[in-house]
């Protein structure tokens, strides 16, 4: 790959080879390491973050990453080269080989004299003796100024509820302007999920950055997440478990009621469709529930309702022993 301004390879640490997934775990991990959220008193680490995800971005566009890898734009998607072929022909010499011209060369069209300013000017792309941009160089010229620079981006980190991020909930965000948004979470959302905020970052010359919202999704003390479910340990009565009957069981949505048949073993797994998280496709997981049956605090009360009853059963049978 020719040579570039920025190494956005080496930023990430990965091979010029490298996969895209490859790329995206590289990233995640300098997004942590980085984070100005773990940097507070480290003022270089926000641009350093900045410069992490610009070279995410870039490298994770199958297009610019082939232009990139091919020299033909910089770290910013500008053109690496804008006169790249334009062969440097030889120039006007005042003395010997080509020529050079006189101001008495173009005198003479109905007794005016020309100015040489506005010729040249039409040539090299400069404003004609009307003001316009003239002559066939003023696009490159134009190229080859680069554009102002937009204001740096801004890491934010989110923290969302463990039932909001299940159900999509929308998450009330200060920015750091002091204005809140509400912000609407993206279907699949998981634990590191980055959000792009546009225009909500820093300010600079050629306009706002944008913000970098990173998701942190909270643990719940009942709930735990196994993929894009959601599983629950539900403590029963042995009751219950012997007699069967209908629970009222929480699920991120609200509670709801769910029968347990008659003769029910503890461990049993319950399946709740549709109260697990958003997937990506507008679906949703389901809820495990997994029994658990609770003997009676009393328990002499139940040892006497129990005299002269044996259970003859060979729990552990399966287990070959």
């Amino acid at each position: 790959m020719p040579a570039t301004s920025t190494d956005y390879y080496e930023m990430l640490g990965v091979a010029r080879n490298a996969d895209g997934a490859t790329i995206k775990s590289a990233y995640r991990k300098l997004a942590k390491e980085l984070h100005p959220d773990r940097n507070k008193d480290n003022p270089s680490a926000a641009e350093k973050f900045s410069e992490a995800t610009k070279a995410y971005d870039l490298l994770s566009d199958k297009d610019k990453r082939a232009q990139f890898d091919r020299g033909e734009i910089d770290g910013d998607g500008n053109p690496a080269n804008p006169f790249a072929g334009m062969g440097g022909g030889g120039g006007f010499r005042p003395n010997g080989g080509q020529r050079g011209y006189r101001t008495e060369d173009f005198q003479g069209f109905g007794g005016e004299e020309v100015d040489l300013g506005d010729i040249f000017e039409g040539l090299f792309g400069g404003r004609g003796p009307r003001g316009g941009a003239g002559g066939p160089f003023g696009g490159a010229q134009q190229q080859r100024r680069q554009p102002p620079q937009k204001g740096a981006d801004i890491g934010y980190k989110l923290r969302v509820p463990f039932t909001d991020a299940a159900t999509l909930k929308d998450q009330r965000i200060t920015l750091a302007d002091g204005k809140t948004i509400d912000l609407k979470l993206p279907k699949g959302v998981e634990d590191g999920t980055q959000m792009r905020l546009k225009g909500k970052g820093q300010q600079g010359p050629g306009g706002a950055g944008d913000g970098l919202v990173t998701i942190a999704i909270d643990r719940h003390k009942v709930y735990r997440r196994d993929g894009d479910d959601v599983r629950l340990d539900l403590p029963i009565t042995l009751d219950e478990a012997v007699n069967g009957g209908k629970v009222r069981v929480p699920t991120v949505d609200g509670p709801v009621m769910m029968t347990i048949k008659a003769g029910t073993d503890s461990g049993t797994v319950l399946r709740l469709k549709g109260k697990g998280f958003t997937r990506k496709n507008g679906s949703r997981g389901d809820q495990l529930v997994t029994l658990e049956i609770h003997l009676p605090a009393d328990l002499a009360e139940l040892a006497k309702r129990l005299d002269g009853w044996k259970d003859d059963g060979d729990p552990r049978s399966k287990l070959g022993i």
